[in-house]
């Protein structure tokens, strides 16, 4: 495995600047395999000591998981079987995690079985037992009025769970909040090497779309060019977490308000010269995920270039990004981020909306919200959760400009992945500065 793994991230470096590598499905699992164990043998620990839980308990049955317990499985399996229960105890003085599978099978090579039903006996007894011998200070288990994310554990197992517990127990279990998105947030070393080559898939696979290869104005439409997106996705053998989508800015239509613009997104719309494209994208792989916005522009005859407005406008989407990342401190919270950024981009001129989320084991992931399209103000819960380090973000956001040749404003609304290593903001993959031209200008010879 660790001849694998060399091999692995070698090529993986390697090819960032040549064709990017998309592996086949073997060797998929192995780097899923071996990138777990070592999030529980390096992330882990550090997070139950942040959290101060001493005892996880993840319950989950066959097709009604948890979503914590998914990014537990080994790369095999699709989903828990039967019942299955994970135990993780931190015995504390430096000592390694003890993990655990209270299930019929053993989960990967890190989760141990523990349960034998014809040795056991009742599965809730044996877990039941398993705590007393370990006699921990508290219980942590899946449940949040926050994060959809932390709060996987269903009514039924909830209350079994409970009901196997001594009163002494019970009044050890508290909510595992903090602990769960902390490991969903969390990107280990291998993870943020790795996250690189995922960016820059999806970056190539985004701009092949907003090419004459796949364009041909009067003819395509926005939908078309969607659905392009994701026959190219299933081609590499790859999967999205949403449906891409493609819409138009163009001098003829009327200015929309957000919510319009959101509610237009997925017309079908035929492409014309003159018109800013706008692209929503994102793949999944490796169990990670990216969230793209780029834009595009349909030359009219005769044009050669970008008209300077909207060059402008684009300029000032680089900005808001800017300011927005230049907000990043450890310790701070979503809300304060975002009202930070909001009043500083207000103070240059800029007419800004920024909807920022983390990005990781899910496309709209756990940890710090950075205001909502639709709540500038703060978002309560979610936006009150601190920023850690080594965590990765979709910064998602548009800056409005007001264009004279159209005689209204346009949105340029961009989103590109970063990582945050406790002290700056990197983008992953860099970010696009430029609008894309449709066609591409070659020069004549």
């Amino acid at each position: 495995m660790r001849i694998f793994l060399i091999f692995f991230l070698t090529t993986l470096v390697n090819s960032l600047a040549a064709d990017p590598l998309i592996l086949p499905m073997r060797e998929r699992a192995e780097a899923i395999d071996h990138i777990l164990s070592e999030r529980i043998a390096t992330v882990l620990p550090d997070l139950m000591e942040r959290s101060g839980i001493d005892l996880w308990v993840i319950i989950s049955r066959e097709y009604n998981e948890d979503p914590i317990i998914k990014t537990f499985l080994p790369s095999t399996w699709q989903t828990a079987r039967r019942r299955t229960i994970l135990l993780i105890s931190n015995p504390g003085n430096n000592q390694p995690l003890e993990t655990l599978a209270v299930a019929r099978y053993a989960v990967g090579e890190t989760f141990i079985k523990a349960w034998d039903k014809e040795l056991h006996g009742d599965q809730w007894d044996r877990l039941s037992q398993l705590i007393k011998e370990r006699d921990p200070k508290n219980i942590g288990i899946n449940y949040s009025d926050t994060f959809a994310l932390a709060d996987g554990v269903t009514k039924t197992e909830y209350n079994l769970f409970m009901q196997s517990l001594s009163p002494k127990y019970q009044k050890r279990v508290v909510s595992a909040e903090n602990l769960a998105v902390g490991w969903l947030e969390t990107r280990s070393q291998q993870e943020i090497i790795i996250y690189q080559q995922i960016c820059r898939i999806a970056h190539e696979i985004l701009a092949a779309g907003l090419t004459s290869e796949v364009i041909q104005p009067g003819i395509t439409t926005t939908n078309d060019v969607a659905w392009w997106y994701r026959d190219r996705i299933r081609e590499l053998k790859l999967t999205t977490w949403f449906h891409p989508s493609v819409s138009i800015q163009r001098e003829s239509s009327p200015a929309l308000d957000a919510k319009a613009s959101i509610l237009a997104r997925h017309d079908d719309n035929v492409i014309l010269p003159g018109d800013l494209l706008h692209v929503d994208f994102g793949i999944t792989y490796l169990r990670l995920n990216t969230d793209t916005q780029q834009h595009a522009y349909v030359l009219k005859p005769g044009e050669q270039e970008v008209p300077e407005e909207l060059n402008t406008a684009m300029k000032n989407g680089n900005r808001l990004q800017d300011i927005l990342t230049n907000e990043f401190v450890t310790g701070r919270t979503g809300n304060e981020i975002l009202a930070n950024a909001l009043a500083k981009a207000k103070d240059e001129g800029i007419k800004p909306s920024i909807y920022t989320h983390p990005i990781g084991f899910h496309g709209h992931a756990a940890g710090p919200t950075i205001g909502m399209w639709d709540q500038q103000g703060g978002v309560p819960g979610g936006g009150d959760y601190t920023l850690f380090p080594n965590t990765a973000y979709s910064i998602e956001l548009y800056a409005e400009t007001d264009i004279s040749s159209w005689g209204k404003p346009v949105r340029i609304k961009l989103e590109e992945d970063a990582m945050f290593d406790g002290k700056d903001v990197y983008y992953i993959d860099g970010r696009q500065k430029e609008i894309f031209l449709i066609p591409r200008q070659v020069p004549i010879q």
